[in-house]
């Protein structure tokens, strides 16, 4: 056994996150035709319940997990980290045996209350019920092999969980169609359950793969006195609690924007219908492509979290700086294209993903949030690895409050409308992005490189240039949207590319670091004379 190097576990965290959104996408479209809007509701009335459950459950204890862990096989001492794991499976075992039970026994108690409206969801809610034990048994497992620095069993237990759930999903919607819309929604709802145990038994067997290699470690390690159970148990609690409060704020973020956003609409001047549209166009189809653009840099904290607390807890202060850096710049060469690139093919990127060219303000005002959010996430794994876990999420909380802040103003202006939540939206993510960096300086000592990133924004300019002449060339003589979108998605990315190597943006380090093919590709880059040293 052995661990992966922080950029490798990003990689192979990033391909992972990429497939499950793929099959994510691919179930989303057959569920919506196999259940029409009104299954889709009763599903929709389920879910966010479960999410809130399994936020309090156990969101925070993978990273927890991970950073003790770390912490402990940083020092040689694999049977506390070994502990660490042990306590924690028993802790949330227990946890996701209450919260099964109390959204089994309570799926009546919220529809006799009125937080579900409709009656019919509650077999919907009461089939969630069962997977809460299976995941939160399962984030325990996650977060060992993750505090080991080892993502390959995290990644191919996301994808085999992703996979089973939607196949239980459809399956079940489709087989209990005829009984009626409500017991099909709950045959889906009821596909978390076995997708968590495909998920679960992945891990099992990775954590019997390598039972033996992590026995003679522990074999072999010296006389290491070890921590009390309760406090490992005070301190997952302690590091946990923070990471769970953040998830919550999630939701309680999209609610509030539920709340303001299409009251404020009306207030100027638009109708209840079009306000819940331009809704829709900001929160259903500007922020999944965000979110999509962010999948590396979400990646890049997870697999910096146990190793910037690996570095810390040997007092490597230069691998925690050298971490810092180099997952910031990885953040920027992706995100600042990512950003430009979405800016200027907002409306052609609208039409060819969801057959509409009306979502292109919100879109192209949102991607400048794709660099900020790129850059939240990256500073969040960094503090998480220190142990700050609480310091992100009270940013984020001042950050929730200018956003609903400027929500309530902005969007009332009837100039603005859209376009104000869409920038409420970007300073919510900017405001968390400078706390996180104020903080960042003041204990690893880092900025950004203000040179670096200037060579990425030039590439990131001539890139741009080459996205609109590419389009309209390829508009010209085909007229077909999708085509010329791809199209200069391709030119643009291989422009990108070509002037990050001419202006030593990409160095032949950069791509002898990329894991599997990063050697090949750079020996053939010098033979090309595209590459410096």
């Amino acid at each position: 056994m052995g661990k992966d190097t922080f950029l490798k576990g990003a990689l192979i965290l990033t391909v992972a996150g990429i497939v499950v959104k793929l099959i994510g996408s691919v179930n989303r479209i057959l569920l919506s035709r196999l259940l029409g809007g009104e299954g889709i509701g009763l599903y929709q009335m389920a879910y966010p319940i479960y999410l809130l459950a399994l936020s309090i459950s156990s969101a925070g204890i993978p990273v927890a997990i991970s950073i003790i862990v770390a912490e402990k096989v940083a020092l040689g001492d694999w049977r506390g980290a070994n502990r660490v794991f042990r306590l924690s499976l028993v802790m949330l075992a227990a946890t996701g045996v209450v919260f099964t039970l109390l959204l089994w026994f309570g799926a009546h108690w919220l529809i006799d209350q009125g937080f579900v409206r409709d009656p019919r969801a509650y077999y919907a809610i009461a089939a969630l019920a069962p997977a809460i034990f299976f995941v939160t048994v399962l984030s325990s497992y996650r977060g060992y092999f993750q505090g080991l620095q080892m993502m390959t069993p995290t990644a191919i237990s996301q994808i085999m969980e992703q996979l089973l759930r939607v196949v239980t999903m459809i399956l079940l919607a489709y087989l209990l169609l005829p009984r009626g819309i409500e017991f099909a929604a709950a045959g889906a709802s009821f596909g978390a359950g076995p997708g968590a145990v495909a998920g679960l038994l992945v891990l099992l067997y990775f954590y019997w793969r390598y039972r033996a290699g992590l026995q003679r470690h522990i074999e072999n390690q010296p006389a290491i006195r070890q921590e009390a159970g309760a406090s490992i148990l005070t301190r997952i609690v302690r590091l946990a609690l923070p990471v769970s409060l953040a998830n919550i704020m999630l939701p309680v973020v999209a609610t509030l924007d539920l709340a303001i956003v299409p009251q404020r609409l009306e207030v100027a001047g638009y109708t209840v219908a079009q306000a819940t549209e331009q809704f829709g166009y900001l929160t259903g189809m500007a922020v999944p492509l965000v979110n999509m653009a962010t999948i590396l840099t979400a990646s890049l904290a997870a697999s910096l979290v146990p190793a910037v607390s690996e570095a810390f807890t040997l007092r490597n202060h230069h691998h925690v700086y050298q971490r810092t850096a180099t997952a910031m710049r990885i953040a920027n060469l992706i995100t600042i294209p990512a950003f430009v690139g979405m800016w200027l093919l907002a409306k052609p990127i609208s039409l060819m993903l969801y057959g509409t060219p009306n979502a292109d303000t919100s879109i192209a005002i949102l991607s400048v949030g794709i660099f900020l959010l790129g850059i939240h996430q990256v500073t969040t794994g960094v503090l998480q690895g220190l142990g700050h876990t609480a310091i992100p999420v009270i940013n984020m909380v001042l950050s929730a409050v200018v956003k609903v802040a400027m929500s309530w103003v902005l969007t009332a202006v009837p100039a603005l409308g859209i376009k104000g939540a869409a920038w409420a939206t970007n300073a919510d993510f900017g405001v968390a992005a400078l706390l996180n960096m104020f903080f960042i300086y003041r204990y690893v000592g880092f900025v950004i490189d203000a040179k670096d990133t200037l060579r990425t924004s030039l590439a990131a300019a001539f890139m741009g240039g080459a996205v609109l002449l590419a389009y309209h060339e390829v508009m010209a003589v085909t007229v077909h949207n999708t085509l010329a979108t791809l199209a200069a998605i391709a030119v643009g990315g291989s422009v990108y590319g070509l002037v990050l190597l001419l202006t030593g943006g990409v160095t032949a380090r950069d791509i002898e670091r990329v894991p599997r093919v990063g050697p090949l590709l750079a020996k053939i880059l010098r033979a090309l004379r595209l590459l410096r040293s």
